[in-house]
């Protein structure tokens, strides 16, 4: 009996836990609850997993009960809070929370989020600080598009270009960036003291760098000055809210101050902001357990409920409660909000329902929106009037900042204070800087003209995408600094440098736009197939018939990309001329694939298309052009069509006779160039060149190419039939002798 109720409870544990896995949180829990009320004895297991079943419906003060319970009994270690820690910070996350907003916008590196620093492009195009592509762990690959980047490892190149751009347009930046990256190298030796001076002179510099703070805020820590940590940690917060780092940093100074509770905020909010970090969850835990333990008393509980705010007014911070649609309800709320931290931040000065209700406009309003005042207001300056949802305390003065004469702010007071430096760094930014930019700041080497689709080289000069492609065609060196790129060659995808398009596009709109319409104009001079033709001067070629071309010479490189970009995909071929260059008649050829190797050379799959004539002959950039006209036959009817009739279907037998009865390696070498000879056609007047049988023998047949010429020439199906069966009759009589 005893092994069957075994049984039995083993099966519900194992149905409670599929339910569990399935999200099926209610039914869990009352399995674990009717299975504790039937076991003799507390199964501190199953009350555990009753916990986890209730953190997960939201019944969190229950929850709390059963924790402590266990912590009392010290069967709760850290692993088994990893579930409760998950709802309380699903219980934080709003369904507003923003993405983090880069500070320095287009010029923020997107992995350490810190202003652009000795800037490397990869071959996809995004660009990084040189510093953070050499200590990131996965080297091959791009952060931002998971593109495994071939032979970049070990030897980054600074990008030229936009090195000089960024150190002329923005010296105060990269002065406190390079100033950061000292500190850092310092702080990696252990010369905490020497690090810190950099990180002052940085801040000096550039005074609303979130980075810094951040960083500053980890050697104080190193330093065990707790209070002067927690104060570089708010600023970094206030500067970027939705930023992983700071609120780490912040949480990890309200440790080391005893601030528990604030500190378990604070891991929280860093979970929202990743779940998957580790070190935020292992932290939360440790709290948690702390809290739980038998330290703490029941009526202690509720204080620490009251950090884990009701699910009904939980929207993840004070900006995120925002999103009611009842103004008047905003209003309030907002007031009431700000009432609050008033209190905790210890503002001199009252917070009216009317500024709550300029606030809250400011809130629903896009970027750049113009105040009652009359000014613009970043997003940034508007996420900076709005307090953080963390405790924040105006922070005195440590003795060591004291004797040495330093003073130390409340990050309010200093956010409040720099509001007007965030809008100048975000906006008034733009206009200091377009005071002294220069569009030539921004000119390919090449073409001298302002950077259009600019592709950035491993070896980090910047070109114009076809200018670079031109000088890859005669030469696979750098222009300038003669480095070999023919590895960069073989890849064949010459990405665009996204930062140096964007940087045009916002400083030099007018000249992009100029730029932009000059190219269009020469694409659309390109894409006409009446005038400036381009012309492959080789072999003849026919309508309908296969021409594959090998392409080596770099003249031919350009024209058959430049078919290619301009999608018509055609162009003309003609055999030599000792007088004129190229003969006054050829065929049209389309491109219908391209292989290309990795030295540039390419293989091109075309066929003939229309016969045209040459009004006149000439060149553009090295390779022969022509005006053209395109050449029809002439149609016929009556008797006259009956006639050609008859001599099609005779000169259509006689020539299948002859290929007949070539030898098989010579007939097999013919099908596999030109393919099978084409069926007789019903309507000899359809195609405009004529039955495609004509030029598929013409194609096949021993001729020299000035014996072929006329053939294209002719207007004439019955001459061109007329010269066929001659010739046919020519090579049979040959062979019979």
């Amino acid at each position: 009996m005893g092994t069957q109720e075994g049984g039995t409870t083993s099966l519900m544990r194992e149905f409670a836990a599929q339910a569990f896995q399935a999200k099926n949180f209610q039914l869990a829990c009352e399995i674990y609850e009717r299975q504790l009320q039937q076991s003799g004895v507390v199964d501190w297991g199953l009350l555990l997993r009753r916990a986890d079943c209730l953190a997960c419906t939201g019944k969190l003060q229950d929850a709390f009960h059963l924790y402590q319970e266990a912590a009392a009994h010290k069967k709760l270690c850290v692993e088994e809070l990893e579930t409760l820690v998950s709802c309380l910070a699903e219980q934080l996350r709003g369904r507003d929370w923003q993405p983090l907003s880069p500070q320095w916008g287009i010029l923020t590196c997107k992995e350490c989020q810190g202003f652009l620093y000795e800037p490397v492009t990869l071959p996809c195009g995004h660009t990084f600080c040189k510093k953070c592509l050499e200590n990131q762990r996965t080297r091959s690959q791009c952060k931002m598009c998971r593109v495994t980047q071939e032979g970049t490892e070990h030897h980054y190149r600074v990008n030229v270009l936009l090195s000089n751009i960024i150190a002329k347009w923005f010296s105060c930046e990269v002065q406190a960036a390079r100033l950061r990256h000292e500190g850092n190298a310092l702080l990696g030796n252990s010369k905490l003291q020497e690090a810190l001076e950099k990180y002052n002179e940085a801040i000096s510099i550039v005074s609303l760098d979130h980075l810094l703070y951040s960083n500053r805020s980890m050697i104080h820590l190193s330093l065990k000055s707790y209070e002067l940590a927690l104060s570089d940690a708010e600023i970094a917060c206030k500067l970027q809210p939705y930023w992983l780092k700071g609120h780490l940093r912040k949480a990890q100074a309200l440790v080391n101050l005893g601030k528990t509770e604030d500190a378990l905020k604070e891991f929280l909010y860093c979970l929202i902001l990743d779940p998957g970090n580790k070190t935020a969850k292992s932290e939360a835990q440790k709290l948690l357990l702390n809290m739980l333990s038998p330290g703490h008393s029941q009526e202690d509980l509720p204080d620490i409920l009251q950090i884990m705010p009701h699910p009904s007014r939980v929207k993840g911070s004070p900006m995120n409660s925002l999103s009611c649609s009842d103004y008047s309800c905003n209003t309030h709320r907002l007031y009431r909000i700000n009432m609050e931290y008033k209190k905790s931040l210890k503002f001199p000065e009252e917070v009216s329902p009317t500024a709550c209700k300029t606030s809250w406009k400011l809130m629903q309003t896009p970027d750049n929106k113009t105040d009652v005042e009359g000014k613009k207001t970043s997003s940034e300056e508007s996420a900076l009037k709005l307090p953080l949802p963390c405790n924040t305390l105006k922070r005195k003065l440590s003795s060591d900042d004291a004797s040495e004469g330093r003073t130390t702010e409340g990050p309010c007071k200093i956010a409040k204070r720099d509001i007007t430096k965030v809008s100048a760094n975000s906006e008034g930014q733009d206009s200091s800087v377009s005071s002294y930019v220069d569009p030539s700041d921004l000119d390919c080497s090449l073409c001298m003209r302002l950077l259009y689709e600019p592709v950035t080289t491993p070896c980090g000069h910047t070109y114009c995408l076809k200018c670079l492609e031109r000088c890859l065609d005669h030469n696979p060196k750098c222009p300038l600094c003669k480095e070999d790129l023919c590895e960069y060659l073989a890849m064949r995808t010459f990405c665009k440098t996204d930062l140096m398009e964007e940087l045009i596009a916002k400083y030099f709109p007018e000249e992009l736009k100029e730029r932009k319409m000059v190219y269009e104009e020469e694409i659309a001079e390109l894409s006409n197939l009446n005038t400036n033709v381009p012309i492959f001067v080789c072999t003849m070629a026919y309508p309908t018939v296969p021409c594959p071309l090998h392409i080596f010479e770099p003249c031919y490189r350009l024209m058959i990309r430049r078919c290619m970009e301009t999608g018509t995909k055609q162009f003309g071929m003609c055999i030599g001329d000792s007088v004129k260059g190229f003969a006054d008649y050829g065929c049209i050829l389309e491109i219908r694939n391209v292989e290309f190797f990795a030295d540039g050379r390419s293989v091109v799959d075309s066929i003939g298309k229309r016969r045209f004539k040459v009004i006149r002959h000439s060149q553009r950039d090295g390779y022969n052009t022509a005006d053209i006209e395109y050449i029809e036959d002439e149609k016929v009817q009556g008797e006259h069509y009956a006639e050609l009739l008859a001599l099609h279907d005779s000169v259509y037998d006689q020539a299948y006779t002859w290929f007949s009865t070539l030898k098989p390696a010579l007939k097999t070498r013919i099908l596999s160039h030109f393919g099978p000879m084409p069926a007789k056609e019903t309507e000899l007047q359809v195609n405009p060149n004529g039955p495609a049988w004509c030029w598929w023998i013409l194609a096949v047949l021993p001729l020299e190419s000035r014996a072929q010429l006329p053939f294209l020439a002719m207007t004439s199906l019955k001459d061109r039939l007329t010269s066929i069966r001659r010739v046919l009759l020519f090579m049979c009589r040959t062979r019979t002798r």
